[in-house]
């Protein structure tokens, strides 16, 4: 007769998921790809014990642009005066960094005064005043942006006057 006393042993599993952004290292291993990945390991009873990982790999993105603007340029809620390349880093829809990049160009508009007087009236840009005052004209320069110019202008009226002269000889 022989008596065998048995003990059996369980082996085990787990899973887990993970979403990451651009890699996952797990044990040692970097991933980059999504996928499912099995690791067997040993448990307490000296069995297999055998994990899978659902991996989601989400990635960062990167965009550049250009933009030209006259004095000031509002991007992602910061004004810029001036020209550059600037970055801002947020966060895209899966929840990864976005990192922008815009080369920037800031053209600057450019302001003039002209001081005249005149006789009863003055003809600026077809317009005839009549009037004493300061007057405005808004152009385009070179770079595409306002150019103001200001004319400060003095009307003089011509008079006028009679006389009268009795004269001998």
């Amino acid at each position: 007769v022989h008596v065998l006393s048995l003990t059996i042993n369980q082996s085990n599993s787990g899973s887990s998921s993970v979403t990451a952004c651009d890699d996952y290292t797990w044990d040692g291993v970097v991933y980059t790809q999504s996928g499912s990945y099995t690791n067997v390991y040993t448990n307490v009873n000296g069995c297999d014990s055998v994990h899978v990982l659902t991996l989601t790999i989400n990635n960062s993105s990167t965009s550049t642009s250009s933009a030209t603007a006259c004095d000031t340029y509002t991007w992602n809620g910061t004004t810029y005066t001036s020209s550059g390349t600037y970055t801002w880093v947020g966060t895209n829809a899966a929840g990864c960094d976005s990192t922008a990049t815009l080369t920037l160009t800031i053209n600057s508009s450019s302001t003039s005064t002209s001081t005249v007087t005149a006789c009863d009236d003055y003809t600026w840009d077809g317009v005839v005043y009549t009037q004493s005052g300061s007057y405005t004209n808004v152009y385009t320069n070179v770079n595409g942006c306002d150019s103001v110019h200001v004319l400060s202008l003095t009307i003089n009226q011509s008079s006028s006057g009679s006389s009268s002269v009795t004269a001998c000889n």
